[in-house]
């Protein structure tokens, strides 16, 4: 499946063109409402809008629930709409992304949502529209759905977006810490890109252009952003999200869910609380614990072009690298100073490890490995 991308400041511009190509009489709205309005994309889309019949659902939460899905899709079926709109971050992008597929289905949505039924039909056209530079969800063929709890991915060619509209004058009026939470979470993708079993050249080189992006940009978008450092943030969480759309994402991510939902911390932080020490983790990958399915030699390669990315040649110094300038954007580096500070709580992060993310990662990770690396950043 393809996708029409425009990225730019003023890309928002662009939906009127594309309503009218499609001949769209209504539109049905999925968006954080204040990313909505304060992003500005309330009072830019009115020419847009205007003529055309609208619905809008806001009911979610951060991190998509089945049961805020269902409320969204009853709202669908009481007006179902020519074309899909999603605004705001990667919760409500993804929200958007699963009621157009569940839409398009006459199973049960639970078990659309937790693979136990196949997706077989594209749901109504959707346009992705990010307020924030960080998850790259427009770009990705993948959303995620806490179903009682439990974390599932819904992956599937029809579930990539037909249209990724990103402007960056939609992130001008982001706090500094959205600003850096969602940056940390484009640079953690970038980052597990490279090591990735699934990563491929294409997806390095997304990973690549997103890495040096974030490295340049992140800090000053932080503390005194511009116009052109707000579009090359925007630029990074495009690539970063193709890159893991190809690569999909490993451990700092499995182990990122349950710090989120268990113990509050913003999801980019929680990956990136991890992904110093998972570099140096993964740097010692040997024969006898890789788990590419070609051996070690293309992990150890795409590692050394991380590194030289970071321009350093230990990874060790790269994950100071990383951890200076989580510091350098006013974010905690100790998972102590997030809430994690028992054995207990040690134990429910090793408990609750996400093992479809941790298949992705190149070195194998048991429970008291993960355990000594938890600890010893508590």
């Amino acid at each position: 499946m393809t996708q029409d991308v425009y990225l730019s400041s003023g890309a928002i511009e662009n939906v009127s063109a594309i309503f009218d190509q499609q001949n769209v009489r209504s539109v049905f709205v999925v968006a954080d409402r204040t990313a909505y309005d304060l992003s500005g994309a309330k009072a830019k889309l009115v020419p847009a809008l205007e003529g055309r019949e609208c619905a809008f659902f806001d009911a979610f939460a951060p991190n998509p629930k089945y049961d805020d899905v269902m409320r969204g899709l009853h709202v669908w079926r009481d007006h179902p709409c020519d074309m899909v709109l999603a605004v705001g971050g990667g919760s409500a992008i993804d929200m958007a992304k699963l009621i157009g597929i569940c839409s398009a289905h006459t199973c049960e949505s639970v078990d659309l949502l937790t693979g136990l039924a196949p997706i077989e039909h594209a749901g109504p056209p959707l346009i992705a529209m990010p307020t924030t530079a960080g998850t790259g969800s427009e770009a990705t063929h993948f959303a995620v759905v806490y179903v009682d709890g439990q974390k599932y991915s819904v992956a599937h060619e029809f579930v990539l977006p037909n249209y990724a509209v990103v402007d960056s004058d939609l992130t001008a009026n982001l706090p500094a810490s959205i600003t850096a939470h969602t940056g940390l979470d484009a640079l953690s993708q970038a980052v597990e890109s490279f090591w990735s079993v699934n990563a491929t050249p294409t997806s390095q080189g997304f990973a690549s252009e997103a890495l040096t992006l974030v490295m340049a940009n992140l800090e000053v978008a932080v503390h005194n952003p511009s116009p052109d450092v707000r579009l090359n943030m925007c630029k990074a969480a495009h690539l970063a999200g193709k890159a893991i759309n190809i690569s999909k994402t490993t451990a700092p991510h499995a182990i990122s869910y349950t710090l989120t939902s268990h113990f509050g911390v913003p999801h980019g932080l929680a990956v990136a609380l991890t992904l110093g020490p998972m570099l140096v983790y993964n740097y010692a990958v040997g024969a006898d614990d890789c788990c590419h399915p070609e051996g070690v030699g293309p992990v150890h390669k795409g590692l050394h072009s991380l590194l030289s990315l970071f321009e350093v040649e230990a990874a060790q110094e790269a994950h100071e690298r990383i951890e200076a300038l989580i510091v350098a954007i006013g974010c905690p580096t100790r998972l102590g100073d997030v809430g994690v500070q028992t054995n207990a709580d040690i134990d429910l992060l090793v408990q609750n490890v996400n093992t479809e993310r941790l298949q992705n990662n190149p070195r194998m990770l048991s429970q008291d490995a993960l355990r000594a690396l938890l600890n010893n950043i508590r």
